[in-house]
């Protein structure tokens, strides 16, 4: 779909036909990659889904329906609950034009809602922030926000961790501590599974 900060006449609409997403997927999967859709609205975060696409980047605005097929193909919801805040920040500071803005708002609040459902409806969820809407070196704001909206601390490091590896195919890799993997490794004071902000 089209983006928030995207100045194109159809919002946050779909803007491919189902049968090219479903070309694009056949065709990724010929050469063995995995498909993310960027998605906001609720039509084509949907269709993408029918298409068979492996995860929903944002998923805005969501339906029944939505739930249904994330559980039903089993593709992962990336939520990047810090991109809608930010650019709201930015509305709200004046940098963005009206359309932006009013895009904006009304993503900012409905990324919560359907975050929290898909919390609730057990929908696999991997981490990612859409760094870039958001200065970069604040992506880890992103867990506040999970945990916010009703994820565990847990959880959310685990988004970012076991089940992001998961969803990119290189969970052989890196994800989990485990003698032969790759290491990326920070030490914190205190538990950041009682206090994520850490």
């Amino acid at each position: 779909t089209g983006g928030v900060l995207s100045n194109v006449p159809g919002g946050l609409n779909q803007q491919m036909m189902d049968d090219e997403m479903r070309a694009v997927v056949t065709t990724a999967r010929t050469f063995g990659r995995k498909v993310a859709a960027h998605a906001h609205g609720v039509e084509g975060v949907n269709a993408a889904l029918r298409a068979g696409v492996d995860s929903i980047e944002h998923g805005t605005f969501t339906n029944e329906e939505s739930f249904r097929l994330y559980k039903s193909s089993g593709a992962y919801y990336v939520p990047t609950l810090l991109a809608p805040a930010a650019a709201l920040a930015d509305g709200q500071r004046g940098a963005l034009t009206q359309a932006q803005y009013d895009k904006a708002r009304a993503a900012a609040g409905n990324a919560e809602k359907s975050f929290a459902e898909a919390i609730r409806r057990g929908v696999r969820i991997a981490f990612g922030t859409d760094t870039g809407v958001s200065p970069h070196g604040r992506n880890a704001e992103e867990f506040a926000l999970m945990v916010r909206n009703g994820m565990s601390a847990a959880l959310a490091i685990r988004s970012a961790t076991v089940d992001a590896s998961e969803l990119l195919g290189i969970s052989s890799k890196v994800g989990t501590i485990e003698a032969g993997k790759e290491a990326d490794i920070i030490a914190v004071e205190g538990d950041p599974t009682q206090n994520v902000r850490l």
